[in-house]
């Protein structure tokens, strides 16, 4: 079976959903190498980043394996913990307070690990969540989610990052559900602007209590904001 190209949103959670049904399918059985990642982002019609990150997923669902110099394995056909469907079913704001628990420690984490490459992706992730005032708010939400997603990836460590893309479709739902029933973007279109700043520039500067301070105000505001709309 030929896979088609994916859409261009949360390219990681398809190329991670497309692969599992694959897998799971019967496609590929238990001790099957996996193609290559230039063959499967070729059959996905996504990037080779793209690919590695959705493989990282599968490997953190105990699904496939990396065998150094080798490649890739399937060891189950079935997660080992059916992980996706348990956040899928989960309160908003229960997967927020793990998200809090996780990600102000990564920020801790990256502001002693970033790259120049990182900082760079910061920056840019930064400039294109201040330039979205004219996105809808999908786009927004997106948006602001790849920024966190920067923060992650530059602590360059794969079980956080498979963690956070893990969370990602839960918090996209409950972020765009919550901007859309308190019009968060009514009165400013890119909210948050000055706590994801000090965000980035904690984590560029290497201050790594800045960074976790920056981050837990602002996901705190946030899981304010969901508490009262769950109310």
């Amino acid at each position: 079976m030929t896979a088609g190209p994916l859409r261009p949103s949360s390219l990681v959670q398809q190329a991670t959903d497309r692969l599992r049904e694959q897998i799971t399918g019967g496609e590929w059985p238990v001790g099957t190498k996996l193609p290559g990642e230039v063959t499967l982002a070729d059959q996905l019609g996504v990037g080779r980043s793209t690919v590695r990150e959705a493989l990282r997923a599968l490997a953190g669902a105990g699904m496939v394996r990396a065998r150094q110099g080798a490649g890739v394995y399937v060891i189950a056909t079935r997660p080992s913990d059916d992980w996706s469907t348990r956040l899928r079913q989960a309160a908003v704001t229960d997967v927020y307070e793990v998200r809090m628990i996780v990600e102000v420690e990564a920020a801790r984490l990256a502001a002693t690990r970033r790259t120049d490459d990182d900082v760079a992706a910061l920056r840019a992730a930064l400039d294109r969540r201040r330039q979205a005032a004219g996105a809808t708010d999908a786009e927004f939400v997106e948006i602001d989610i790849a920024l966190h997603a920067a923060v992650v990836a530059a602590t360059h460590n794969p079980l956080l990052v498979s963690l956070f893309t893990e969370f990602t479709p839960r918090l996209q739902q409950g972020l765009l559900d919550l901007v859309a029933l308190l019009g968060l973007r009514s009165a400013d279109p890119t909210p948050g602007d000055d706590g994801h700043t000090a965000l980035v520039e904690a984590v560029i500067d290497g201050d790594a209590d800045a960074a976790a301070s920056a981050l837990g105000a602002e996901l705190r505001g946030t899981l304010a904001l969901l508490r009262a709309a769950a109310r």
